[in-house]
């Protein structure tokens, strides 16, 4: 494919860059505070804020402003040091994995907080290993250094042996909890000193300056001496390759509540961070500085805006101008589309995207046509590769109390699938819709959305069954004839795929002994 200079120019500008944690590691902070240094909010929403204020930008749902947590991908794009920052923002628990799994195939690098008083947590290393997996660059912000925490070199030397990742100190705390004055930038020797909430951060150019005895107690500057000492001897220094083939991570020690640290995280973001990458698909890579537009959908989302009942497509932009108005083809269906009223995001609010570039997201509004996993572009026929679906660790069965509303319910089921709040299944035999999710509090979300959304309130009573697989087979005489055999056992996703539902390992085991032919998947390649 031919390249465009122009392209190449204004992909070299954009910071595509997801931010993974732990819960409560401090994520959603440091998100409104990236924004407030990329002015794209002028209040952060502080703990210590009451009412609106006291709400996080990033969370926009009603259920995420009740319960303090974000259960779905926010996307946020804002301008910083001659960059566009496309900031997404994953959900941290655990139940919403798969949510922040599909997000990662649509950045090019991720910043992983980490809780300094806590070090590696179960979600941020399931999160690292996924990132390792498509080879994400990761930088780490080392949060919370204005409480008690744990020893730097012991927290550094955790997650290098942990992660199995080299870790390069950009700079070096002074002091932690009640006694943490700033930090020394590693290389240059700049200190930056912790101020008040006029004034987060004070700048000292040398290490030797007088106005430094009065800030920092003698035996603090003392010990700072003697450990960088052995900081430069026993830890690397930041190397740009090493750290963007996914071998390096470069550390930032801050406070996101105290908005410490945030300057020099997004002026290494700027500096160091990879540009938009090549895109994997089935035939070949897509170059990001090719002329033609080519992208993917990695989620949709229902009612953003209730009032409309809109369905939003957020795309991940791999190559070429977009400009509004342009007719592009859903690769899926060799369809083509208008993309009359494309959108950037700013959490939940939105403004029209005239043009986009490699590596911006923008939101498609459409009624149901697109789903995640689908390409568009300028008519050539790309399949983009590695967004799965997962298997489900929890299903239930549906109970709706009014049955006259069963096709309402179908539809609402159908779009909260699209979002991957939920997987849904429809038995071979039976009439009750089953619902399979990762975790509990998805079933929670789907009750509380599907009541608030689309005034469907519903119940989950238990199903016999432990976990699902999908069935495909080389020959389809032997796929027909399983279907036959198993019917009671079968369903089908919503794609009419069939789904084998076991009701515990043993039966799980059992079948796949007794049709070898038929393969049963964890994961299934999105259609």
């Amino acid at each position: 494919m031919a390249l465009s200079p122009i392209v190449e120019a204004e992909a070299k500008k954009r910071r595509t860059f997801a931010i993974i944690s732990h819960p409560d590691a401090g994520k959603t902070t440091l998100t409104e505070k990236l924004l407030l240094f990329g002015g794209a909010i002028h209040l952060a929403g502080e703990v210590k804020a009451k009412g609106e204020r006291r709400r996080a930008r990033s969370d926009w749902m009603k259920i995420e402003q009740q319960r303090g947590i974000s259960v779905s991908t926010s996307v946020m794009t804002f301008d910083y040091g001659g960059c566009t920052f496309n900031l997404l923002d994953t959900p941290g628990h655990e139940d919403f994995s798969e949510d922040t799994y599909r997000t990662l195939t649509a950045v090019d690098s991720a910043v992983m907080v980490i809780d300094a008083a806590k070090g590696i947590e179960p979600q941020t290393l399931k999160l690292f290993q996924v990132c390792r997996m498509r080879d994400v660059p990761i930088m780490a912000f080392i949060n919370k250094m204005d409480r008690e925490a744990k020893d730097p070199i012991e927290l550094l030397d955790e997650i290098a042996s942990r992660l199995a990742l080299d870790v390069a100190p950009m700079n070096w705390p002074i002091g932690m909890g009640q006694n943490f004055r700033g930090v020394l930038e590693r290389e240059s020797g700049r200190l930056t000193l912790l101020g008040d909430a006029s004034e987060p951060e004070q700048t000292i150019a040398d290490r030797r300056s007088n106005s430094l005895a009065d800030r920092v107690p003698a035996a603090q500057l003392a010990d700072l001496d003697e450990t960088m000492e052995l900081v430069d001897g026993a830890l690397p220094h930041f190397d740009v390759q090493s750290y963007r083939e996914g071998h390096l991570s470069p550390a930032f020690f801050g406070s996101a509540l105290r908005t410490f640290g945030i300057r020099a995280l997004l002026d290494g973001l700027v500096a160091y961070a990879p540009p938009p990458r090549p895109q994997a698909s089935v035939d070949r890579e897509i170059e990001p500085g090719e002329d033609k537009v080519a992208g993917f959908v990695f989620k949709v989302q229902a009612n953003m805006d209730p009032k409309h009942r809109d369905r939003v497509a957020f795309v991940r932009l791999c190559s070429g101008r977009f400009m509004r108005g342009m007719k592009l083809t859903m690769v899926r269906h060799a369809k083509q589309l208008a993309v009359s009223n494309p959108i950037f995001f700013m959490a939940g609010d939105r403004e029209l995207a005239d043009e986009a570039w490699p590596g911006d997201i923008i939101g498609v509004p459409n009624h149901g046509q697109l789903r995640v996993g689908d390409a568009l572009t300028e008519g050539e026929p790309i399949k983009f590769t590695g967004i799965p679906n997962f298997a489900p660790e929890i299903l239930m069965r549906v109970r709706l109390g009014d049955p006259m509303r069963a096709k309402h319910l179908r539809k609402a089921l159908e779009d909260l699938a699209e979002e991957g709040v939920t997987q849904v299944f429809r038995p071979m035999i039976g009439a009750d819709w089953i619902v399979g999710v990762v975790g509990q509090l998805q079933l929670d979300v789907l009750k509380t959305r599907l009541e608030a959304e689309y005034n469907l309130p519903i119940d989950f009573e238990s199903a016999p069954y432990v976990t699902a697989r999908w069935c495909d087979a080389d020959d389809s005489r032997a796929l027909d004839a399983f279907r036959t055999q198993k019917k009671s056992s079968l369903a089908e996703d919503r794609d009419g795929n069939p789904v084998y539902l076991a009701r515990n390992t043993w039966d799980l085991n059992r079948i796949q002994d007794d049709f070898p032919a038929i393969r049963f998947t964890e994961t299934r390649e999105r259609a």
